[in-house]
């Protein structure tokens, strides 16, 4: 699919745009080539980096930018024809595309301190994970998982 064919919406250009201007995409290519994985354009102005085989992330999929690398496992969900509707995973990943744009690198940080917040309350990196939440817990593959009832303290019942 060229570039120039691929049509855009607005908001899918300003993506794509802004993750260029940030770094981010750049930064997606830099983890795709160092992974030893090919990309290839997708749908929406996104890149699709099949076969990832490192360790981490321990996730099927995750993104960089406006990159989205994932396991062969899950490529199903990927290797659609373009005029195919979009698997639930590719749109949970095409979200972290647009929170990239919006915070650029600063969403690397962000989101390993909410992961690991997520981990204290919850147990699992995802289910308090504010960005895995705007992303869909569901559509990226997540049960969700409660936080553990705290414990009424002798404090709680004074007055």
């Amino acid at each position: 699919m060229s570039l120039a064919r691929q049509c855009l919406s607005r908001r899918q250009a300003m993506r794509r745009a802004l993750n260029l201007v940030n770094g981010t995409t750049a930064a997606g290519l830099l983890v795709a080539r160092i992974g030893g994985v090919p990309v290839h354009r997708g749908s929406g102005g996104l890149l699709l980096a099949g076969g990832w085989k490192l360790g981490l992330p321990h996730a099927a999929a995750f993104t960089v930018g406006n990159v989205i690398l994932y396991r062969s496992r899950v490529a199903q969900a990927f290797d659609a024809a373009p005029a195919a509707p979009a698997s639930t995973l590719l749109r949970h990943e095409a979200r972290h595309s647009s929170q990239y744009a919006v915070l650029g690198l600063a969403f690397l940080p962000l989101y390993f301190a909410a992961a690991g917040y997520s981990r204290l309350r919850t147990g699992d990196p995802a289910s308090s994970n504010i960005f895995e939440v705007l992303a869909g817990l569901a559509e990226g593959g997540y049960r969700p998982r409660p936080s553990p009832r705290r414990k009424a303290s002798y404090g709680s019942f004074r007055r």
